[in-house]
């Protein structure tokens, strides 16, 4: 597979090379987490992906957190408010690539419905992988170092706040991202 490589700062990705700055949890160094994203198996997600951090979008992005399962990602400001995003993509959920502990994965509502946001599962989520009868949530890379930060974002302590559960009591911001190569 072409692997195209990102830096998450503080706990998530990489695709071309994205940088992500820590999030401030009182526990958590400042440190980046770098994921690995596989063009060949999923050229759309990852084109969409590297689009949006290019871009800045997910520049003071908040995450949510479910412990045992998934961080996610990419679609919320620091107030909650839902951004903008481009028209959602192709679903490319059979691909050959499993939701297993460690991989970053589009969210779905219905088939060809991905646009801004992601996740890193926690844990194996089988449940979550495409079959030939079937929609699942695509994965299109997996953490490369960091995956202690993702980790500790999972088991942060999380409530409900407005519309949205799982928020973590101390929010964490993706401060920025950049693309290094």
């Amino acid at each position: 597979f072409n692997v195209k490589k990102l830096a998450f700062g503080a706990a998530m990705l990489a695709a071309s090379a994205v940088c992500f700055a820590a999030p401030k949890l009182k526990s958590l160094p400042r440190k980046a987490t770098s994921l690995s994203t596989l063009t060949e198996a999923a050229p759309t997600t990852v084109a969409n992906f590297v689009k949006y951090a290019k871009e800045g979008f997910y520049n003071g992005t908040i995450s949510i957190a479910i412990n045992n399962f998934m961080i996610q990602g990419g679609g919320f400001d620091r107030n909650l408010h839902q951004k903008s995003t481009h028209a959602p993509i192709k679903l490319e959920d059979k691909n050959g690539l499993k939701n297993t502990v460690g991989t970053i994965a589009m969210p779905v509502e219905n088939p060809d419905s991905a646009t801004s946001q992601f996740f890193i599962n926690l844990k194996d989520n089988d449940f979550l992988n495409g079959t030939s009868t079937k929609d699942g949530y695509a994965v299109f890379g997996e953490v490369v170092t960091g995956m202690d930060v993702v980790r500790k974002i999972g088991r942060a302590p999380t409530g409900s706040k407005g519309f949205m559960d799982d928020v973590p009591v101390r929010p964490v911001i993706i401060e920025s991202v950049k693309v290094l190569n």
